[in-house]
């Protein structure tokens, strides 16, 4: 067993591996992955994740922020890298200096870009409902006249959308009107001899309920990491996806908590009879949400071990009374699997009231990341 670090991530690439070739299996021939791998790759660890799919022959990559695509850069991720949020006027120099994709947010950024000066490499922002970044689908003449900035670049046109992950009438209703929006766009800038760019618009629920598109990439984020968002999300499309991460901590002690005594800050607990608590070393410094307390679940020794009192900034307690043979040392999986139980990161997420997307991109940077290999054995990272 391995016995290094207080609490950790582990990394399973083989599952990577497995919903990359799934969601590839969906797409029409020409269609590149583009994967999104922001916000950290979901908690997972940009770097370590860009270079594995780098490896699996993926060579477009999406971000959110110009930090994000240096970390890439420097971690010696070579392809093209698209920045699908705004940057500011101050940092234009890094685009150039690490060879990076901007996405002109509307029609004003793509003049501030041209009035930098220097020629940028630029995919075009369209709002075709989201009503967030992107010039709006209606006004055509604004979007085609970013082809006219003779310093831009223009290599892709892309939107989001808002509603993919639904599969009830309106919401499909809702996501065809976008994608007819999109569409005309596209025919439009080609009515006007505008030609020469790749489109995209589906993100991971885009591929999974609308996989009869046919745009040039994808951008699938929590799909890749093998998860929906929500435990009761259902999709148009027959794959089975692999969890690629599990959240793992080390139990620090294990004591006896007599009845009436109380737990953890402000009293928030109060044992109704003996009981034998352990304390795990995470908290809501490591990403555990505060929300948790007294309601989340641990996995120890293949049973369930309900979370008990407040969570800490770097500990939380846990109910084991009912659990043979637990020691200091021991492992504790808060994501993950441990025998024949299981807790996945959309269960956890709904315990805690939200979605697995915000659970994973909130995991902290004290966690140390830790790759599986095929053989099982775990290496730091």
């Amino acid at each position: 067993m391995y016995q290094k670090g207080r609490a950790w991530i582990e990394l399973n690439m083989k599952n990577l591996a497995s919903n990359l070739k799934q969601l590839k299996s969906l797409l029409p021939e020409n269609c590149s992955v583009m994967p999104a791998v922001k916000a950290n790759a979901y908690g997972h660890g940009a770097a370590l994740i860009g270079k594995a799919l780098q490896n699996m022959g993926v060579r477009d990559f999406c971000v959110a922020s110009v930090g994000e695509a240096v970390e890439l850069r420097e971690a010696g991720i070579t392809g093209q890298i698209l920045i699908l949020g705004y940057t500011s006027p101050q940092e234009f120099s890094e685009l150039i200096r690490y060879d990076l994709t901007q996405t002109a947010v509307d029609f004003s950024h793509a003049k501030q870009m041209q009035a930098y000066g220097r020629p940028l490499t630029v995919h075009v922002g369209v709002d075709t409902g989201m009503h967030r970044l992107g010039e709006r689908s209606e006004n055509i003449g604004k979007i085609s006249r970013i082809w006219e900035f003779e310093n831009l670049k223009i290599t892709g046109v892309f939107s989001h959308l808002c509603v993919s992950d639904g599969i009830s009438d309106g919401e499909r209703a809702c996501t065809y009107r976008q994608i007819e929006k999109f569409d005309s766009v596209i025919r439009k800038l080609k009515e006007k001899g505008i030609t020469g760019f790749k489109t995209h618009i589906q993100g991971s629920y885009g591929i999974l309920n609308y996989p009869e598109l046919r745009y040039d990439y994808v951008r699938p984020g929590i799909a890749l990491c093998g998860v929906l968002s929500s435990p009761g999300d259902k999709t148009a499309a027959d794959v089975h996806l692999k969890p690629v991460l599990s959240l793992k901590a080390r139990i620090a002690c294990v004591k006896q908590l007599h009845r009436g005594e109380t737990a953890g800050y402000g009293q928030a607990y109060t044992a109704e009879k003996e009981m034998k608590t352990a304390a795990v070393s995470i908290g809501y410094a490591d990403g555990i949400p505060r929300e948790l307390s007294n309601r989340g679940m641990v996995l120890v020794n293949g049973r369930r071990a309900p979370v008990i009192g407040r969570i800490c900034m770097d500990q939380l307690l846990i109910d084991v009374t009912d659990i043979p043979c637990v020691s200091p040392g021991d492992e504790a999986v808060l994501i993950g699997k441990c025998q024949d139980e299981q807790i996945t990161v959309s269960e956890f997420a709904h315990m805690a009231g939200t979605i697995s997307n915000e659970i994973l991109s909130r995991l902290g940077s004290r966690l140390g990341r830790k790759v599986i290999s095929d053989a099982g054995q775990v290496s730091d990272k």
